[in-house]
């Protein structure tokens, strides 16, 4: 076992500062590196979070022996690129979602890391939460009957952010935020899906300001999400069942879980443990795969993030979207 995870950030933008707020209160992990394709950048970053080793580009920290884990924090487009890199000097990853641009991207990157027997991992933050095991279990345990239908919607006011505009960058909502609602509906009702459907509303530049997607899966259950970069959204998961239905606050975030019966009363209320930021969760899943030897957290395996991957590229190609690196 090691005592403290050592790890590197790659980039240094906004989640990457959340990530290091976040490992500076654990106990178990440490940053030791940050990168940046600029000295300065990495330099005021490792200040601001005393940090020990500040690099100037990334296959400088790629290549240092000591990062036990590199959280790549990097924009989507360049995921694919970076990754591969790490994985080449034999780094273990965490790969913030959107994983990859596409599904071909993501299965290259996922074999390279089978190949080298290193932990490559998808930071969908949520489903390393402890939330998500309680919400799972209630579920199991009949609290609304047999789940058929869910709805989850995550809208943002991010329709000015530049990276979102930008086909170039993999920019719309769906990759962005739509991700989260694909992966709730995953969680709740797997990945056998028997028919799925998308529209989508189109920036002047050409991605996504707003989609929608329902997913059909085998026993008559369905899902309806929708994502947008232009509108605010309760961001609330409801899971439908035949005995009462379930409300779960922000799918970005698993806040509570309230279960309301068939008077629609509410029958009990679940809340999120005190957490850090919640970005903590995925960091000690990673420390105990590597621990012990997994190429892979049980908690996002490959198989899902492919799937998850697979079902973006077939909404994007019922919309026409192309992205130019495609």
């Amino acid at each position: 076992k090691m005592e403290q995870l050592r790890v590197g950030i790659l980039s240094t933008g906004n989640i990457a500062a959340t990530m290091a707020e976040t490992v500076a209160q654990m106990k178990e992990a440490r940053i030791y590196a940050v990168a940046s394709r600029s000295l300065e950048k990495a330099e005021a970053f490792a200040e601001r979070f005393q940090i020990e080793k500040a690099y100037g580009s990334y296959e400088e920290m790629a290549a240092d022996e000591n990062v036990d884990l590199v959280y790549v924090a990097s924009p989507m487009s360049e995921h694919y690129e970076n990754v591969k890199m790490l994985i080449a000097h034999g780094r273990n990853v965490l790969c913030e979602k959107s994983f990859a641009v596409n599904q071909k991207q993501a299965g290259e990157m996922i074999r390279l890391a089978q190949e080298k027997g290193v932990l490559l991992a998808e930071a969908m933050w949520v489903r390393y939460m402890p939330m998500w095991n309680t919400i799972r279990q209630v579920l199991t345990q009949g609290a609304i009957g047999e789940p058929m239908t869910l709805t989850a919607n995550l809208c943002y006011l991010i329709g000015n952010v530049p990276r979102l505009l930008k086909p170039e960058l993999g920019g719309g909502a769906l990759l962005d935020v739509g991700v989260y609602a694909l992966n709730f509906a995953s969680m709740v009702f797997g990945n056998q899906i028997e028919k799925m459907v998308s529209t989508a509303i189109m920036t002047d530049t050409g991605v996504d300001a707003q989609n929608s997607i329902t997913l059909i899966y085998p026993g008559g259950k369905m899902a309806i999400l929708n994502s947008s970069m232009r509108v605010l959204s309760d961001r609330q998961g409801i899971i439908y069942g035949t005995e009462g239905f379930a409300v779960v606050e922000n799918i970005n975030n698993f806040q509570t879980l309230t279960i309301y019966d068939r008077d629609r009363q509410v029958k009990a209320q679940y809340h999120c443990p005190e957490q850090i930021t919640g970005y903590e969760y995925e960091v000690l899943a990673c420390k105990e795969a590597i621990e012990k030897g997994l190429t892979q957290c049980p908690q996002m395996p490959h198989k899902e993030t492919m799937e998850i991957m697979g079902l973006m590229d077939q909404a994007r190609e019922q919309w026409g979207l192309k992205f130019p690196m495609e």
